[in-house]
């Protein structure tokens, strides 16, 4: 979701001949809050769809890893038109919205987004997110992800979203009937390897691949398998075609 995350991975998807772009969603990373638009889900997908219309302006290969594949699997059940073939990365697509804390006070809600952007809480989830990397690194990567916490009105989108419920996808899976590539990581300690089985036959036309010795996040741990993921999965037909 973040801009940052992509550091590593988008210059190899734009090396091999890809048109890429990476997309701050409304109300997350670096997208301009100075108005404070309204953050739920409906806002974010229209706020993308409008980006796309203006200047993508043809199906694409729509990557989301985590909670961002909650978004494109909410995106493609409304304009499937837009996407060409989704990519979805260790999904998170079976979590009821933001659950009990769409009903906290603001107070309350506040307390808890202060307590997100923490850097001991950050690193800590450095630990969950990643394999064996050294403390140094850790730190470097916390210190990264840490940056768009710091935007102007970051804690007001954030409880935005929170309040307002979430995503809640599940019953829009089946919805998503074009070719779609799931990947997964090995060593993942934040969504069970058992959610990417379920993904995978709840999904009409899709094929999954794994990535060994990798948590949470391999476009960050693991650039080059990535990439090469996506790229193949983009090739593929074209391939096909020439045969």
């Amino acid at each position: 979701m973040v801009l940052t995350e992509w550091r590593y991975t988008y210059p190899l998807l734009e090396e091999a001949g890809l048109e890429t772009w990476a997309v701050d969603i409304l109300g997350w990373g670096f997208s301009d809050l100075e108005r404070l638009p309204p953050c739920n889900v409906a806002s974010k997908r229209e706020h993308f769809y409008q980006l796309w219309k203006s200047h993508i302006k043809k199906p694409m290969i729509l990557v989301g890893p985590s909670l961002g594949a909650a978004v494109a699997i909410d995106f493609v059940a409304n304009h499937p038109e837009a996407v060409e073939k989704p990519v979805f990365i260790d999904a998170s697509v079976y979590a009821e919205g933001t659950g009990n804390l769409a009903t906290l006070p603001r107070i309350a809600a506040y307390a808890g987004v202060y307590l997100l952007k923490s850097i001991p809480l950050r690193l800590y989830v450095n630990v969950l997110a990643f394999t064996g990397i050294s403390f140094g690194t850790s730190l470097d990567w916390t210190n990264v992800g840490h940056l768009h916490c710091l935007y102007p009105r970051w804690e007001d989108a954030t409880v935005d979203f929170m309040i307002s419920g979430g995503y809640n996808v599940s019953a829009q899976i089946q919805q998503v009937k074009q070719k779609t590539l799931i990947i997964w990581d090995e060593d993942d300690q934040i969504i069970s390897s058992k959610l990417a089985v379920r993904l995978h036959c709840e999904l009409p036309n899709a094929t999954i691949r794994q990535i060994p010795d990798c948590g949470h996040l391999p476009h960050v741990e693991r650039p080059n398998s990535v990439a090469k993921l996506i790229v193949d999965f983009v090739q593929e037909d074209c391939y096909k075609e020439i045969e």
